[in-house]
């Protein structure tokens, strides 16, 4: 069921009714880390290099290559930093499409079905901001361990498995239930959630896939919750 369910998500996100979405969240993304950079130069430009001029009026003629080299360090800190942010960033912006991902799988996989219960507005804000945080969270904690060897890439998996497929299958969940029942199917169902959350771990740590993590997510989640009930309407009968 669960690799079912990843397999109809991967192929899903190229699918025609679905690059749209997808190029949105790509280009949104790249926008965002593109105005971080930028920002992130006018900064050093700006204040970093004025307060030290206020230190040190005037560098000796052979100290002077220290600025240029500075400045190429700084760019390349910043270029890496950002690429450790691909993947909360991502997770932030897909947070205000994943309405949209969700209702277009359920549209062309579940006609049949009723229509899931899209988000407001003050939801959208608080899901991306709770994605945003997660991916954070989880990979903070890997990188805390990451002396340690072996330990930080079981805590990686672990701790983004179980809070990727926590957020993620509660999100498919509500378009047809409470917050409380949502809840209560996702911890009836925690170790397949589980398991679906390494799943979604596994496609996050590949990189230039991270980007796409959001939208692989929350539709292999939306497959996995429409299978888990067609599933249990079946064992009702």
């Amino acid at each position: 069921m669960i690799i079912q369910a990843a397999k109809a998500a991967f192929e899903n996100m190229f699918a025609p009714r679905s690059r749209t979405l997808l190029f949105k969240i790509l280009g949104s993304t790249i926008l965002f880390l593109i105005g971080i950079w930028f920002g992130f130069q006018n900064v050093i430009a700006e204040y970093l290099f004025p307060a030290l001029g206020g230190y040190i009026p005037e560098l000796p003629s052979w100290l002077a290559w220290l600025s240029t080299v500075f400045i190429v360090f700084a760019a390349i800190g910043s270029a890496l930093a950002l690429a450790l942010l691909i993947s909360p960033i991502s997770a932030l912006i897909a947070g205000f499409f994943i309405d949209a991902i969700a209702e277009d799988i359920e549209q062309k996989h579940y006609p049949n079905d009723p229509p899931g219960r899209s988000m407001a507005i003050g939801e959208t804000i608080s899901y991306s901001l709770k994605f945003l945080a997660i991916v954070l969270v989880g990979n903070l904690f890997a990188l805390l361990l990451l002396l340690v060897p072996g330990v930080n890439l079981i805590a990686f998996f672990v701790v983004n498995g179980y809070l990727l497929g926590r957020e993620y299958f509660e999100f498919a969940a509500l378009r047809h239930h409470s917050p409380q029942d949502a809840k209560k199917l996702r911890s009836r169902h925690s170790t397949t959630v589980f398991f679906a959350g390494l799943v979604i771990a596994g496609f996050l740590s590949v990189p230039l896939l991270n980007f796409l993590t959001p939208f692989f997510a929350a539709g292999m989640m939306v497959h996995l919750y429409k299978m888990i009930m067609a599933r249990s309407e079946r064992s009702m009968r």
